[in-house]
């Protein structure tokens, strides 16, 4: 089994319409890699993933009606600008909001690519992909490198 390189283990979301839901993140989520990992449908619950349960839906346990959390939102890591395009339509295709189309977000950084939408049940999800070939990655890097660089210098000579 391969190991997850996140510090995240999984994420959970309730739903209202467990069959909608299942629908939806079956059409989209193939766009970024998952796939259904691991059905509990006679609890109301799905889980997807590249290669083990790191996205779930489910109906909530307590049974009450599934809310958005306000400053929530899931990110599904793309691989390429390609991927987080296919998600974005994928998701308008299969009925999720725009919150945010396909782009660079120079806020967060130039090498910062990703789309913003709502699922079926209001949800806040998105698509981003970090692009290391971006100038402003390099520049980063290059400063990190420059300043490590002189750093050890002055450590070599203090000391």
């Amino acid at each position: 089994m391969k190991m997850n390189p996140s510090i995240i283990s999984h994420v959970s979301l309730g739903v209202n319409d467990f069959a909608a839901a299942v629908k939806f993140y079956d059409y989209v989520l193939p766009t970024v890699g998952a796939k259904r990992i691991l059905a509990l449908e006679e609890n109301k619950a799905m889980a997807y993933g590249k290669y083990f349960p790191e996205f779930w839906i489910n109906g909530p346990l307590d049974k009450k009606p599934a809310t958005v959390g306000n400053g929530t939102h899931v990110s599904f890591l793309a691989s390429s600008r390609k991927q987080v395009d296919a998600f974005y339509a994928a998701a308008v295709a299969a009925g999720a909001k725009d919150e945010g189309k396909p782009g660079v977000r120079p806020e967060y950084s130039n090498a910062y690519y990703g789309c913003f939408l709502r699922d079926l049940d209001g949800h806040k999800i998105e698509a981003m992909y970090w692009d290391s070939g971006s100038s402003s990655l390099k520049y980063i890097v290059l400063f990190f490198i420059s300043t490590g660089i002189v750093a050890a210098f002055l450590f070599k000579r203090l000391y």
